[in-house]
């Protein structure tokens, strides 16, 4: 794995050391410490006095949200403090002096630490939400002990917090490279082909399979550069680069909006820095 891509947002590794994640069971006495309140991509956060820059509320639940808040999970410690993840009510009104941040990297203004304690919070409480209930008989589950898992009381089927692996490709040609667009992403953005793993595939055989499926074109040379975490809601998007081997460009339309080649000295606008995509770009393409 290149080095930096280790301290790419929403990698653990980002926060350096200042995190310790807990195995869910064990949580403290008492819910007091960091607060990181989601809400759908959002994240609620505190004006640092002003000065324009987004905190983490601290001490117990924050007033505001009393009965608002469910799914609430310790994640660990940060800063020796306890962190805490909770799911806010969606129609819940923002509460006097804070403020409700997108945790999209293209958009946001948390540092980084923040944005990945709010990732890791909001795989958490999503997956909270979605593990009520045994997916083998339908009974309410209970958390395993010391364990971020949970078991079923009835049948005994144990499972745990899901991570879906997804590649992500950068195909290079001589001085161009191969870059897709989809409808809803910001006018004018292209980024790289990228896709699920599917069931018994290789990551480097989902690599040739989303490139082809995708645009029409056949790869070589393919080589694993970085991951990185991405919590929208629990994936794992591993990195490739690889070069062209061939056949004709042809866009599938049912996935993309646009594909083409471009010239690695004229770019259109690209992924945001926050993203292992631009990573990528930033170190493959730019002249």
């Amino acid at each position: 794995m290149h080095p930096l891509a280790m301290f790419l947002p929403f990698n653990r590794e980002s926060l350096k050391g200042k995190f310790v994640p807990a195995k869910n069971g064990d949580v403290p006495p008492e819910r007091r410490g960091y607060w990181l309140l989601v809400q759908e991509q959002g994240l609620f956060v505190l004006d640092d006095g002003g000065s324009g820059a987004w905190r983490l509320p601290e001490g117990p639940l924050p007033p505001g949200f009393e009965s608002r808040v469910s799914e609430v999970v310790c994640l660990g410690t940060y800063r020796g403090e306890p962190c805490w993840a909770g799911s806010v009510v969606p129609d819940t009104e923002v509460p006097a002096g804070f403020h409700r941040e997108t945790l999209t990297p293209a958009q946001t203004r948390l540092t980084d630490d923040v944005l990945s304690l709010g990732g890791l919070a909001l795989h958490a409480v999503h997956w909270e939400a979605t593990s009520r209930h045994c997916p083998r008989c339908g009974e309410p589950t209970a958390r395993i002990a010391g364990e971020s898992g949970k078991r079923c009381p009835r049948c005994a089927y144990e499972h745990y917090p899901h991570l879906h692996p997804a590649v992500i490709v950068l195909v290079r040609d001589g001085d161009r490279v191969l870059l897709t667009r989809k409808s809803f992403w910001a006018k004018g953005r292209y980024g790289l082909v990228a896709g699920f793993v599917d069931a018994g595939e290789s990551l480097e055989a989902a690599a040739q399979r989303e490139v082809l499926e995708e645009t029409g074109i056949e790869i070589r040379d393919i080589t694993y550069v970085a991951s990185q975490y991405w919590p929208f809601p629990s994936q794992l998007m591993v990195g490739f680069t690889a070069g062209y081997d061939r056949g004709d460009l042809c866009v599938n339309t049912a996935e993309l909006e646009d594909a083409r080649w471009f010239s690695v000295h004229d770019l259109p606008d690209l992924p945001p820095k926050l993203s292992i995509a631009r990573f990528l770009l930033d170190r493959f393409v730019r002249p």
